[in-house]
């Protein structure tokens, strides 16, 4: 079982079949990313991270809003080195949601802005209600999405995620899809239970290969073309001497259910 959380505005829990939840429980403050909650939020995946029993997490919210980004509250009449701080908080959150070995899949049912919207686009998979929206508005306050910017550019690629940064205009669901923001779009009334299924369907593999292949994912993404290679094919080397390799290659051949190792991968 995980600790209770640090903040009222966040709860976890794990399920039997081994997929972890995180709800984001500040429908009032349209759960705003303020410090406390991003601080919450990094502990609570720190400490998913580091239980071998959790082999997926939901990222979901209560509420209309998944999160309509900073608390602005935060950020009136302060300081460079107190938004430096936010700024910091922020982005350790983002990295730590890709850092950890199990796949974080962000599930939607209503807005997601600014950096709510960068949340999504930094998690390793999302699904979202067809009624869904997603905008980086930053540019009609004044205050560009410039953090944002990062994950999105790296999810829709570069005209798409222009076109949000500077217009501030939302997209749907289905657009959102077509540009590869979220991986699906459902109706609001199945989105749980698809969402529940596409993470059992990651957890029916080995946790140990999946947590190597996030980490080698993000580890190449970046690379150019020749370096990627020469960093995938060493991986996918040490990744065929481990136990669970050999295991699932042998079933596969034996025309059998494989039988995963407690995750170790040795």
């Amino acid at each position: 079982m995980l600790a209770e959380p640090r903040s009222a505005f966040v709860r976890t829990s794990v399920r039997p079949d081994r997929i972890a939840e995180i709800v984001l429980d500040r429908p009032e403050k349209r759960n705003a990313l303020s410090l406390e909650v991003m601080r919450t939020l990094i502990g609570a995946l720190e400490e998913i991270g580091s239980n071998r029993s959790v082999a997926v997490v939901l990222l979901r919210h209560e509420g209309p809003v998944f999160s309509a980004g900073h608390d602005l509250r935060e950020m009136l009449r302060r300081d460079v080195i107190a938004y430096r701080e936010i700024f910091d908080v922020c982005t350790e959150l983002m990295q730590k949601v890709q850092a950890i070995p199990q796949p974080v899949i962000a599930v939607v049912s209503g807005v997601a802005t600014a950096a709510g919207c960068q949340l999504v686009a930094s998690c390793d998979l999302a699904l979202a209600s067809e009624d869904s929206k997603f905008a980086t508005p930053g540019v009609k306050i004044g205050l560009f999405c410039t953090t944002p910017m990062v994950a999105l550019t790296r999810a829709i690629g570069r005209k798409r995620a222009m076109e949000m940064l500077l217009t501030g205009e939302f997209i749907d669901a289905r657009t959102a899809e077509a540009w590869g923001l979220i991986n699906g779009a459902v109706p609001n009334e199945r989105l749980h239970d698809e969402a529940i299924a596409l993470a059992q369907k990651v957890a029916e593999a080995s946790k140990f290969v999946i947590g190597l292949g996030k980490a080698a994912f993000y580890a190449q993404i970046d690379l150019d073309q020749p370096k990627a290679y020469a960093y995938a094919k060493e991986v996918m080397s040490m990744n065929a001497l481990a136990a669970d390799a050999q295991e699932g290659m042998g079933a596969f051949i034996e025309k059998r259910a494989p039988r995963w190792s407690s995750g170790e991968g040795s």
